[in-house]
């Protein structure tokens, strides 16, 4: 089928482009792999997202924003995971599982996924104690001694989260020091069941049939320890959802769609938005702003096609 514009994800920033993109009277589709809302659909409650003083959990956010952007016309087909993105004369062809289309442009909104610590008993026992998602798989955790991999933003948010299930938690961070926000961190500073392993690198994930304990090394002084825990939670960044993309637009060395302030990429008619965009900070609110520009862009664009 043809259309002005396809979208290639359904987190904030795919479906804020819907949004703009739908307005302008562009015939839109939105394409996503998964369910809509991204990973900030998984996050528990997001309290830096302007407009919502006492917070707003990451689901019922995007909800709100799918809503919006159907009501301006949007079609949106989940479960639809794109496959190859091929520009051919002035149109672009996508091919997903299901079908072909064709459009006048793109946006790439595709997003991120957690990154794996790449360790011994990792994928043996992801989905059997190893898990990315606390609000996903928290609740499974009650009164039970558990391990956070990272102290980011994300580490400690989703900690904190954990804290109304769990026994305990043990933070395991790479380097020295936390890099979350200053007011995450000032929350953990008089908990009584919260252990904090700066300098730490995890070694290794054993058990049975499930997570029984991890091997911890402090990097300074090169000790081990070994930690008894039945769940690991892994926070330590993103890889961004571009093996589609190799050989399509210019992509940094980490694998992200590298564009200009106008989210154009390599290839003329082809923008990129959100999380998959090689940037420093990425944020709900950044992946809004740029599927806003990236909407405007791609109508600017058909517009002089």
């Amino acid at each position: 089928m043809d259309y002005d514009l396809i979208i290639i994800g359904g987190g904030p920033a795919g479906l804020t482009a819907g949004i703009y993109a739908s307005r302008a009277r562009l015939k839109t589709l939105l394409l996503e792999k998964n369910i809509t809302g991204g990973l900030a659909a998984t996050t528990d409650k997001l309290e830096n997202y302007p407009g919502f003083p006492d917070g707003i959990g990451g689901m019922e956010l995007l909800e709100k924003i799918k809503k919006q952007a159907e009501r301006f016309g949007t079609e949106i087909k989940e479960f639809e995971e794109v496959r190859d993105v091929k520009p051919l004369n002035k149109r672009i062809e996508i091919t997903t599982v299901q079908g072909e289309y064709s459009a006048l442009s793109v946006i790439i909104a595709s997003g991120s996924e957690p990154k794996k610590l790449n360790v011994p008993g990792e994928e043996k026992f992801r989905g059997r104690g190893v898990s990315y998602c606390a609000t996903c798989d928290g609740p499974l955790f009650g009164e039970r001694d558990v391990a956070v991999v990272g102290c980011g933003d994300s580490g400690l948010q989703e900690g904190e989260y954990l804290l109304k299930f769990v026994k305990s938690i043990t933070f395991v961070e790479f380097l020295p020091h936390m890099t979350a926000e200053k007011i995450l961190q000032e929350r953990f500073q008089n908990r009584k069941n919260t252990r904090f392993l700066l300098n730490h690198r995890l070694i290794s994930i054993s058990g049975s049939q499930t997570v029984s304990s991890i091997l911890v090394r402090d990097r300074e002084k090169g000790k081990e320890e070994e930690l008894p825990v039945s769940g690991l939670f892994v926070y330590v960044g993103l890889k961004p959802n571009s093996d589609f993309l190799k050989d399509v637009v210019e992509l940094d060395t980490s694998g992200f769609v590298v564009t200009n302030e106008k989210m154009e990429t390599s290839i003329p008619g082809i923008f990129a938005a959100g999380d998959i965009r090689s940037k420093d900070v990425r944020q709900v609110s950044t992946a809004v702003g740029d599927g806003t520009l990236a909407a405007i862009a791609a109508e600017k664009y058909i517009q002089d096609s």
